[in-house]
């Protein structure tokens, strides 16, 4: 069976709209893939900072992010689920990849440009937005960083199952928009 590797950054747990959305999908996946989490809630994640990027300019990286970073390396799929914060992704998230970009693991380079050291054929990324910021729109730049972080990693495929304006919509409205987001995303799930 294929691996799966879903990286849940659903800040807020079960309270969130965006992990609603993810579940049914992760689920769906599950019949075809082998799938490992990793949720970032559970790690104890510090930015990154000068001593850090002085030690893996040496070569030194802690083995916790080794073994993160091989597991994206290695997933034939890759699921992102992520709430829009800030005009982007949590920050938590963005620490986590950039422990996990490691040169000669995820990318490498020869003597013109990086290219991507990954198995995965396709990147899904699950988010709910609260403003109606719609995907592509410029003040959005969680898909275009995470399209941008795929190309790193040699990820050709790239799909974005995407609802906003949830702070402002009717209830009745969100769990329409939540029910069309999961049938786009089992729609995705049967080619992924």
């Amino acid at each position: 069976m294929k691996k799966l590797l879903y990286i849940d950054s659903c800040i807020r747990n079960e309270l969130s709209r965006t992990k609603r959305i993810a579940t049914p999908i992760i689920e769906k996946l599950k019949e075809r893939y082998e799938v490992e989490t990793i949720t970032i809630n559970d790690l104890d994640l510090a930015p990154v900072q000068y001593e850090e990027n002085r030690r893996r300019a040496g070569g030194t990286v802690s083995e916790e992010a080794l073994c993160w970073a091989n597991k994206i390396k290695n997933a034939e799929r890759i699921v992102v689920a992520a709430p829009f914060w800030d005009m982007s992704i949590p920050a938590a998230l963005k620490t986590f990849f950039e422990l996990c970009s490691l040169f000669g693991v995820t990318f490498d380079s020869d003597d013109k440009t990086c290219f991507g050291l990954c198995k995965a054929e396709n990147f899904m990324f699950i988010t709910t937005r609260g403003m109606k910021i719609e995907t592509g729109d410029p003040l959005e730049q969680a898909t275009s960083y995470l399209k941008a972080l795929a190309w790193l990693w040699g990820i050709k495929g790239f799909e974005v199952v995407a609802r906003c304006n949830f702070d402002y919509l009717p209830q009745e409205e969100i769990e329409e928009e939540i029910a069309s987001a999961i049938k786009e995303g089992l729609e995705l799930a049967e080619k992924f």
